[in-house]
């Protein structure tokens, strides 16, 4: 599936903010001096690529990186402009901590901060759980064929098998 389209003013996607309110975390944009770690746990829980995405959005004033605080640890991340201007992620939940509307909320508080940045629309590149994005937030495929602006991105080379 190639990229989605969300309308920040849809009613899903504050119909999604009163079905999250609930939920049982801290939401909050990522502090400069946290910076070492929150980059630590994704490249840990997730990749480097998504590290050096988060990277760049929290070192924007304000931060455009969240995280999801259970108890005080860290369970979850989302970030917006942090590939290019309007879009939104990466994003991702610990592994132990899926099923229980941390995603589903940091989705919510994110579109919010682009909304409050006077997003009218937020782009979703090369989702991931794209049926997730439909049923949340009315997210719509842009028909446009290829990887948009994933497609020649440079990756780390798989290391030679040794016969």
């Amino acid at each position: 599936m190639g990229d989605l389209l969300v309308s920040l003013y849809a009613p899903a996607v504050e119909a999604l903010g009163r079905r999250t309110a609930r939920t049982d975390v801290t939401i909050r944009p990522v502090l400069a001096p946290e910076r070492h770690v929150v980059l630590s746990w994704v490249e840990r829980h997730f990749s480097q690529n998504w590290a050096s995405e988060a990277a760049v959005a929290i070192g924007r004033q304000p931060s455009s990186c969240l995280i999801a605080l259970s108890n005080g640890e860290l369970v979850g991340f989302a970030c917006y402009d942090a590939i290019a201007r309007g879009f939104f992620g990466p994003t991702g939940v610990a592994e132990a901590s899926r099923g229980q509307g941390i995603g589903a909320a940091l989705l919510h508080r994110t579109l919010q901060a682009m909304k409050d940045m006077g997003y009218a629309y937020a782009i979703i590149g090369d989702p991931g759980p794209a049926r997730f994005y439909i049923d949340a937030v009315g997210a719509v495929e842009i028909a446009v064929a290829g990887k948009g602006i994933y497609a020649d991105m440079l990756r780390t080379p798989k290391p030679a098998v040794l016969a």
